[in-house]
């Protein structure tokens, strides 16, 4: 059964540890077939059939789910093949595996949820996840749908070429050694390089109680360059990263040099970067990367099942103005290619743009199947899950803010001593007050309207109502960023995206430098 956990949710950067997986055998995985787009003339699954499931596996599945009866039942099943590839010192230190196949049914009565998981997918070892799912129920058995019906034809937010199970680690190497031969010759002070690449092709498959099936590709792939520096004795560490539901052709020339150049521009500045401020000040927040603004202050918030159970501080604010009228705020899983971008939800609902703030007012909380009927509502296609070992809750995707009527030059030039925030790492919020804390790598100090001097490892603090309602000029230079965002919540982690124009906190916290 689902529980609550701890009232502290931790939004984390993808790092190079990160991008190291377990190892395992993927000896003996077939070619993954293409998944079919689907259609309304009964079902053929088409990319699990290679596992032994078909209408009738689906079928006896949630008849057993449903023996109890419930309000609801579904099966998700998962085939994911994961890959990472590491280099440091200019050799191979990190080479991993990692395959998972498996399936979770949960059935669903009122608020409560059952669930059950497996990795054996026969009849046997389904239907025994099934009746671990249904006790969660008392009554009744409720018929399971005498016909199985494929979703329309999905959106294609993340088409491929080839999927990753079919490049080699060959094609990967040169754009690791590319990687780091570019950063070393950089700069003279460059003295280490460490470069990660990950490639993950999952494939999913959800069949529910209304006789929904849906089979959805999901690729993923990440590259994470660090570098480090030293000059007069002092050393200085930093990195970039990007990240995309794409495949090999997501690493261009441009973009790879990008990284590079990234990592390299933000390691070096912070041999001149001096004592950040601290006190309450007028912070500008640069656009892209900025969006952890949103996800970890606003975004967490709005997700429906904290304002179901009456523990976020956005609980009583429905229909109710929270920002300038300005100020919109959306979360989108269309994005094409991007990291935070689906097709269906991972409860089979089509996943579109949810407006949470419009014109200052909160419109909507982010939903599920669940926190939507309790609600009256129809989801907003955010039910999602680290796994099929998961079940299913409100989620966000790609979480940002709309341009603003400001620009950015008069943003900062309307700033007499601030600061200006560049470069996020991480942060986290605790939900039912609001309160929450970003570390920022990269900055600079505003002094009479111009940024001069390069700040660095500080905090900002603050509270997500308050900072909302704070927001005062917003540029319209809106940038999604494209690294490797990861959302962790209840202990799930999944692949988020997010954006935001230049914009400026009238006052926050800001705590100082961590210095050496």
């Amino acid at each position: 059964m689902a529980g609550s956990g701890p009232d502290r949710r931790e939004f984390l950067h993808l790092g190079a540890s990160a991008a190291t997986l377990g190892a395992a055998a993927w000896a003996g995985c077939t070619k993954a077939p293409a998944i079919a787009a689907g259609g309304r003339q009964g079902l053929s699954v088409s990319y699990f059939s290679q596992f032994g499931i078909d209408a009738a596996v689906l079928r006896e599945t949630l008849s057993t789910a449903l023996s109890r009866g419930g309000d609801h039942a579904d099966v998700y099943i998962q085939h994911r093949v994961a890959r990472a590839i590491a280099l440091e010192d200019g050799a191979v230190n990190r080479a991993s595996t990692q395959v998972d196949l498996g399936a979770g049914v949960r059935v669903v009565q009122g608020d409560q949820t059952g669930y059950g998981y497996t990795e054996d997918l026969t009849i046997a070892g389904l239907r025994q996840a099934a009746l671990v799912a249904a006790t969660i129920a008392a009554g009744p058995s409720r018929a399971a749908p005498t016909e199985l019906r494929a979703m329309a034809a999905l959106p294609e937010r993340y088409r491929i070429r080839r999927p990753w199970t079919e490049v080699p680690s060959t094609d990967l190497l040169p754009i690791l050694q590319a990687c780091n031969a570019r950063a070393l010759a950089a700069d003279p002070r460059m003295r280490k390089v460490s470069v990660a690449l990950q490639t993950d092709h999952t494939a999913v498959l959800i069949a529910d109680a209304r006789g929904q099936v849906v089979e959805d590709l999901q690729p993923m792939t990440s590259l994470y360059l660090s570098c480090t520096a030293e000059h007069g004795g002092q050393r200085e560490t930093n990195g970039y990263n990007v990240a995309g539901r794409a495949d090999l052709l997501f690493y261009s020339t441009g973009r790879v040099e990008r990284v590079v150049d990234e990592a390299v521009k933000r390691t070096l500045v912070l041999f001149d970067a001096v004592a950040a401020p601290a006190g309450e000040l007028p912070v500008v927040m640069a656009a892209g990367s900025s969006g952890i603004l949103l996800h970890e202050a606003i975004g967490h918030g709005m997700e429906a099942d904290f304002n179901r159970k009456g523990t976020s501080i956005y609980s009583t604010k429905l229909g109710k103005p929270v920002a300038k009228p300005f100020v919109h705020i959306v979360d989108d899983g269309t994005i094409a290619h991007a990291r935070g971008a689906i097709n269906v939800d991972d409860e089979g609902n089509p996943a579109g743009v949810t407006d949470l703030v419009r014109d200052g007012i909160l419109t909507t909380y982010l939903h599920d199947s669940i926190s939507a009927r309790h609600y009256g509502v129809r989801p907003t296609g955010n039910g999602r899950r680290e796994s099929y070992r998961h079940a299913p809750m409100p989620r966000m995707r790609a979480t940002y803010m709309l341009p603003g009527p400001h620009k950015r030059d008069e943003i900062i030039a309307s700033v007499k001593h601030g600061v200006f925030c560049d470069n996020f790492s991480n942060g986290q919020v605790r939900i039912g007050g609001g309160d929450f804390t970003f570390y920022v790598k990269n900055g600079f100090l505003i002094e009479n309207g111009k940024l001069t001097k390069p700040i660095k490892d500080f905090n900002v603090i603050g509270n997500g109502p308050k900072v909302l309602e704070a927001i005062d000029m917003v540029s319209d230079d809106l940038k999604i960023d494209e690294g490797g965002w990861t959302c962790g919540k209840n202990g799930q982690s999944v692949p988020v995206s997010q954006g935001m124009p230049t914009v400026r906190v009238a006052s926050l916290t800001v705590g100082g430098a961590k210095r050496a």
